[in-house]
């Protein structure tokens, strides 16, 4: 008819779908068959608009990612380094055990147990858990710029520390771990940011 097929299914949603099954079974462990089955789609329809496997996994990582983004936007709004502590890393003990969702993080779990032909897709998780400790380093770098942090506070290696947990407590979540024990790490955590603070009582 010199029509093209209209899609057949919401992007969005078909890559919600997917961003599930990455986050259950990472990117190795993830099937075509699972993923296609999930997104109510057929293999030569997800090449066709993902060109291939890994395809995928960067689009629904790009999906999820801006997701993450407008919550880590909330996170840095926080008044102070420890507020910015707690809100991230409470937030993600509610969050990563939160049963409406897989347990842990899809930017740890997707990059678990990667073999030969899919090298990047750890390199690629990483680079995005990155932006995340890029967004902490710049705001304490602004809360020791107000006075907020000690001078003798090192951004960077905060902002590093607060990430590193953030991994561990995903990696925590994805075995099994209670929101409880994810708030003991997270109170831990803030009380170091909190004694990088100067005392203002």
């Amino acid at each position: 008819m010199g029509m093209g097929r209209p899609r057949e299914f919401d992007a969005e949603l078909a890559l919600d779908q997917a961003m599930e099954v990455f986050w259950r079974h990472g990117y190795e462990g993830a099937t075509i068959a699972q993923l296609t089955e999930a997104m109510g789609i057929n293999p030569p329809s997800l090449y066709a608009c993902f060109g291939n496997k890994e395809g995928l996994l960067k689009a629904a990582l790009d999906r999820y990612t801006r997701l993450r983004n407008i919550w880590m936007d909330e996170v840095v709004a926080a008044p102070t380094a420890r507020a910015v502590a707690e809100r991230m890393l409470m937030g993600i003990a509610d969050r990563q055990t939160d049963p409406a969702n897989p347990p842990g993080c899809l930017l740890v779990q997707g990059g678990i147990a990667c073999g030969t032909g899919s090298e990047n897709v750890p390199f690629e998780l990483a680079a995005r858990r990155a932006q995340n400790e890029d967004q902490l380093r710049d705001r304490f770098v602004r809360a020791r710029a107000e006075g907020d942090l000690k001078e003798s506070a090192d951004p960077a290696a905060l902002a590093r520390y607060v990430s590193a947990v953030s991994v561990g407590m995903g990696v925590m979540a994805s075995s099994g771990a209670d929101r409880e024990a994810l708030r003991q790490v997270a109170s831990v955590a803030v009380q170091a940011v909190e004694a990088q603070s100067v005392d203002r009582t």
